[in-house]
């Protein structure tokens, strides 16, 4: 890999959600440039795939955790503040739904609720106190353009996005006193295994078909790619991004700003 035009504001990231899709391309772009890196999700890796993916090393670890448990993510991350430090927190974890506000159960609210929004409130809730402390630190939540764009049979999912661009705004402004910076990032369609699980489920026998109607609902004609996504994390985590927080960036090939 080329060298890096940007350099992080410090070597300690952790990533929820870190085991595939876009998760999986921050922390492997995250560990190539130098990062040491924490990854929490539901399950480790095996050891086999770690090694393919490149990541069985010192410089990163898999941890075992539900994000919705706020004392056992409390207690890790006070371990690994002791251990390396806390710098960058990047809330990547999430869970999606399909259906309106009729054929969406109250279960399946809750479930949106627990995961997305105080899985990151939880994460936020623990790095802060740390990097109060140092007077430094940064944290980039993933949101999605259904925080601000209307999307058909997306109805909690897009309840669960908007909360998460406005606890950043919040974050942004609570904190920036202290030297912590919290900038979101919206995606529209990203390629991901998620994605080809859906239409295998959903779409049966149909899977090319839906993939290029859901590519071309973009004006630029495609879907993003993890890497994409994962290259704009690195950004804003770097010291070149110093003035950046308070901001929601969309990386969605148009679709919020252009018709097609």
């Amino acid at each position: 890999m080329p060298p890096n035009p940007f350099e992080l504001s410090t070597p300690y990231a952790i990533i929820t959600g870190g085991c595939s899709g876009i998760g999986l391309s921050i922390a492997k772009l995250f560990h190539e440039q130098g990062a040491i890196v924490d990854v929490f999700d539901l399950q480790r890796p095996e050891e086999d795939q770690l090694e393919a993916w490149g990541l069985k090393n010192s410089t990163i670890a898999f941890h075992e955790i539900d994000i919705t448990d706020q004392e056992k993510v409390k207690e890790l991350v006070s371990i690994i503040s002791i251990k390396r430090g806390i710098g960058i927190l990047i809330n990547n974890a999430g869970i999606a739904h399909v259906g309106n506000a009729v054929t969406t159960s109250s279960a399946d609210m809750d479930r949106i609720y627990q995961v997305n929004i105080k899985g990151a409130y939880n994460c936020m809730h623990a790095v802060l106190p740390f990097m109060q402390e140092q007077e430094s630190g940064v944290i980039i939540n993933m949101a999605s353009i259904a925080a601000i764009v209307g999307i058909a049979d997306r109805f909690a999912y897009s309840m669960s996005k908007g909360a998460i661009l406005s606890m950043t705004l919040s974050v942004a402004r609570d904190f920036i006193k202290k030297g912590i910076r919290c900038n979101c990032i919206s995606p529209a369609r990203v390629h991901t295994p998620f994605v080809d699980g859906f239409l295998k489920k959903h779409y049966g026998g149909q899977e090319r078909e839906m993939f290029e109607k859901l590519s071309n609902s973009q004006p630029i004609g495609r879907m993003g790619t993890p890497d994409e996504i994962a290259h704009l994390a690195f950004y804003l985590c770097s010291k070149q991004a110093a003035f950046i927080t308070g901001c929601d960036y969309p990386i969605d090939g148009g679709f919020t700003r252009i018709n097609n």
